[in-house]
């Protein structure tokens, strides 16, 4: 890898987390960002000091205040998300991936491919708007569909819903999901609710689990 690709490479995964973690429409913090990427705070600033300075700028950063991405920045990040989970739809639907598989080579996949390939593998699925986790695919104009589904914790007994989408990309956390049916199109009904811990009680097909807000906060469900 070049030194332009590496640094390439850098600024797309920066925007990409910068995105995430601004989705709910706050400002990302610098100490977010560090643990978010694995890199001390210090040289998080630096970087985001860089791309505030870009012409045009791609993020917008105040001390002490977070950083939002710019209206370039924004299409930049939607671009490489785009990259990464029709990557993982291919990957699964082509290859032979499993779910718990695809997260990491996309992660290598999504910096290098071209727009023409982009288009053609997108093409090949019938142009699919989510991918294998069920997380929304931004559109080939670089617009992220809107997300109506709700987070599982919200729900309360005895509502009904099918999974939509699971945010995360942990491998265990993702096969232990797969191995009780909690999986996008699989249908639930909330049986009970703590309202000390938070945890709920959940029928999966014809299992029953009990759920922290640790996994129920990733999983996003349909109500039905």
């Amino acid at each position: 890898m070049t030194k332009k690709q590496a640094a390439t490479q850098s600024v797309q995964d920066y925007l990409k987390r910068i995105y995430e973690l601004t989705e709910d429409g706050a400002p990302a913090s610098t100490n977010d960002l560090a643990r978010e990427l694995n890199i001390k705070p210090a040289s998080v600033t630096g970087m985001i000091q860089k791309l505030a300075a870009e012409k045009p700028a791609l993020v917008e950063y105040q001390k002490h205040q977070g950083v939002t991405l710019t209206k370039a920045g924004r299409k930049a990040a939607l671009e490489v998300i785009r990259h990464h989970r029709l990557l993982e739809a291919w990957l699964v639907r082509t290859l032979g991936y499993s779910w718990d598989e695809v997260h990491e080579e996309a992660e290598r996949l999504e910096h290098v491919i071209s727009e023409d390939f982009e288009m053609r593998i997108a093409a090949a699925m019938g142009h699919p708007d989510r991918d294998p986790h069920g997380e929304l695919i931004p559109t080939a104009e670089l617009v992220m569909p809107t997300e109506e589904s709700i987070p599982l914790s919200a729900l309360r007994p005895t509502q009904t819903g099918i999974v939509q989408c699971v945010k995360a990309a942990d491998t265990e956390l993702l096969r232990f999901l797969e191995g009780l049916g909690l999986i996008p199109g699989a249908e639930i009904e909330i049986k009970e609710y703590s309202p000390f811990d938070h945890n709920l009680t959940v029928k999966i097909g014809r299992k029953t689990t009990v759920l922290g807000l640790n996994i129920t906060s990733k999983i996003f469900i349909e109500e039905s």
